[in-house]
């Protein structure tokens, strides 16, 4: 085999993995990851109790006063928590992704270069999966 030849996966032509982060800093990043899970699943719970006593105890449909602004505003808020709501929902989907490469062993490892993520991204954001250079380029 040529030496000179290399694999033909999409990462072909970036370099192989430095190395890995070590089974201890993988469980530093595996707790960082548990806390902000909790911590947003916590979130989600308060946010859905909300729209749903909300609704469930609201009189904004038996009342034919004339309070539209704060109709207006109880649905602004309403809908305001609906897509926070949403968006907490994708960052615990990425909990659970990062939590799934952690046990595969490609946690940290860049999805476009191959090359790890520095510790400090991945405090910062412990769900990504690309390098600042990779994603700016």
């Amino acid at each position: 085999m040529n030496p000179s030849i290399t694999s033909t996966s999409s990462l072909a032509n970036a370099p192989a993995p430095i190395n890995r982060y070590s089974i201890e800093k993988l469980g530093e990043f595996q707790a960082l990851l548990r806390n902000r899970l909790t911590d947003t699943q916590s979130s989600l719970a308060q946010l859905e109790s909300v729209l749903v006593l909300g609704k469930e105890y609201s009189t904004d449909d038996t009342y034919r006063g004339s309070k539209l602004e704060e109709d207006g505003q109880a649905t602004l808020e309403r809908e305001e928590a609906a897509m926070m709501v949403a968006r907490l929902r994708r960052y615990e989907r990425d909990l659970f992704n990062a939590l799934a490469r952690i046990e595969q062993g490609t946690y940290g490892i860049c999805r476009v270069t191959g090359l790890l993520i520095p510790e400090e991204r991945l405090r910062a954001m412990p769900t990504a999966t690309v390098r600042i250079e990779a994603k700016l380029s």
